[in-house]
């Protein structure tokens, strides 16, 4: 199985969205990190067929998508970040209709659902009123949806979002789990959810390609530029003037700042092994006052 993406550029007026966005997918996790407005949205509404691309092509086993047609969108788990759900549908209903939309057979259909509710831990909640369910429930019921079908690529925006710690892991194992044989595209904001389940993650920029590689990949790009430092409060504010400080914490009689840097901030600090959550930040954080960090 394999998902090219050739050229794709979009633009909304004088605006680039996407600038020769090239990727080619086969099974396995893929994650699209970025700002706000770095692209991943245009980016998974093109592959869905929501939004047409003004240049560029996707080919899915050697065939264009566009001339699949149906044939191509039946192949796709598409969960958006804001899905619309009918709040009188109870999630089985909900779950039947979605069915009949992706043109499941009934037996299918009856086959799957408790599947894919079992899943993500709703099974006991089948007669519920989907506007009774609370935020990470909805979330969890939206992946179900998309799953449904065992569709060969699922797209995920932001799929864990609204979801507690222990909900967050479950759904994240169950993804990784389905994943052996699908190609998976997850946008996310939580650098956790991904740092060990994507086998390739896709660092987007004002709508161009930043950087694509795996999670250990990223980070080794940053060793030696994390780094921890007990200081006294009354020069925390000084060290944000002239460092880039992402983590802040007090600890009895001081102050434990988290500190990326090229060269040593302070000469209290000392190298940590660095996280995705700090790559993310090395690269589209904040720069200090100053700029010297």
């Amino acid at each position: 199985m394999k998902l090219e993406l050739n050229h794709i550029s979009k633009s909304y007026g004088k605006t680039k969205a996407l600038t020769d966005f090239n990727a080619v997918l086969e099974p396995g996790i893929y994650a699209l990190l970025g700002p706000n407005g770095s692209g991943k949205s245009t980016l998974m509404n093109i592959i869905t067929d929501n939004l047409k691309a003004d240049e560029g092509a996707i080919i899915f086993n050697g065939e264009k998508a566009k001339s699949m047609g149906v044939r191509f969108r039946e192949k796709i788990g598409f969960m958006p970040q804001y899905p619309g759900i009918y709040p009188s549908f109870t999630v089985e209903d909900y779950l039947w209709y979605m069915a009949k939309l992706k043109g499941l057979t009934n037996a299918a259909a009856r086959e799957g659902i408790p599947k894919v509710l079992e899943a993500v831990e709703l099974t006991e909640s089948l007669k519920t009123k989907v506007g009774a369910l609370s935020g990470g429930m909805k979330q969890r019921l939206c992946l179900a949806s998309a799953v449904l079908g065992d569709p060969d690529i699922l797209i995920l925006d932001e799929p864990t979002a609204g979801l507690d710690p222990k909900q967050r892991i479950s759904v994240r194992n169950y993804i990784s789990r389905i994943s052996f044989n699908k190609i998976v595209i997850i946008a996310t904001h939580v650098v956790s959810d991904i740092e060990y389940i994507a086998g390739n993650i896709v660092i987007l920029k004002k709508g161009h390609i930043y950087r694509s590689a795996s999670p250990a990949s990223l980070v080794s790009e940053i060793e030696g530029k994390v780094w921890l430092a007990e200081i006294a409060e009354k020069d925390v504010e000084a060290l944000q003037k002239t460092t880039r400080v992402t983590n802040i914490s007090k600890e009895n009689d001081f102050v434990r700042v988290r500190i990326l840097s090229d060269t040593i901030p302070h000469p209290m600090a000392q190298n940590t092994p660095p996280t995705l959550e700090d790559y993310y930040l090395y690269v589209f954080g904040e720069e200090p006052v100053n700029g010297k960090a």
